[in-house]
């Protein structure tokens, strides 16, 4: 019963990038949203870490947006590190990352597991479990929204070595976890598999005040 109901999850999130109406939506609404994730979560100009956060939950209101709340199960455990999201019960894992080229793919994470033992025990066993949403982000320079379904994974992960699709911190640096590496990451988006759509990632002038809403909530009686 559960392989029907993901593989229906599978079916579903291609309806996202068959739907023109949408990709054409999500080719000019995608870029404004992440802008004021980045505004908001930004001091001094410098962009901080919840930006992340913000990411994924434009990216779930997406979801929500299409396929009804009621489809999409966003209460997910801590002890699930690697689902952000549930669609119609599958797990969907959810990656952003801001880069300044095209085909710069470094720096996605799978594992927040810093611990040297503990990150060779993931590189020896990890199997991919969970569908990724990935989102690529090159303001002024290209990108996209990757849909990524796991049966790309595991084929990729077959094809090459796990040293090569996955990196592992380095040991005496402050790293932040385990990634996966830039010719993983370039194959998984090549995949036949792979749906795609490609966003021209461009900012526009936007009047952004991050205290108003909180002082319009102290004006009201």
């Amino acid at each position: 019963m559960k392989k029907r109901q993901f593989k229906k999850c599978s079916n579903k999130l291609t309806e996202i990038f068959n739907d023109e109406k949408l990709v054409n939506k999500i080719k000019v609404r995608l870029p404004y949203l992440f802008q004021l994730a980045e505004l908001e979560s930004s001091r001094a100009d410098r962009i901080g870490m919840e930006v992340g956060s913000l990411r994924e939950k434009i990216i779930i209101a997406l979801l929500i947006y299409k396929f009804g709340e009621e489809n999409v199960e966003t209460e997910i455990p801590i002890t699930e590190p690697e689902i952000d999201v549930k669609l119609f019960g599958a797990p969907i894992s959810i990656k952003t990352i801001t880069k300044k080229k095209k085909e710069d793919f470094g720096g996605v994470k799978i594992s927040w597991t810093v611990d040297t033992q503990k990150s060779r025990e993931f590189l020896e066993n990890y199997q991919p479990t969970s569908d990724i949403l990935f989102v690529l982000i090159n303001w002024d320079n290209g990108g996209g929204l990757y849909y990524i379904p796991v049966k790309a994974q595991k084929e990729i992960l077959r094809k090459i070595e796990r040293e090569d699709y996955i990196k592992l911190p380095k040991p005496g640096t402050n790293p932040r976890g385990v990634e996966i590496t830039k010719k993983a990451l370039i194959e998984l988006v090549k995949h036949r598999e792979t749906r795609s759509i490609e966003i021209d990632w461009k900012k526009t002038k936007v009047d952004f005040n991050p205290y108003k809403r909180w002082v319009d909530y102290w004006k009201e009686d």
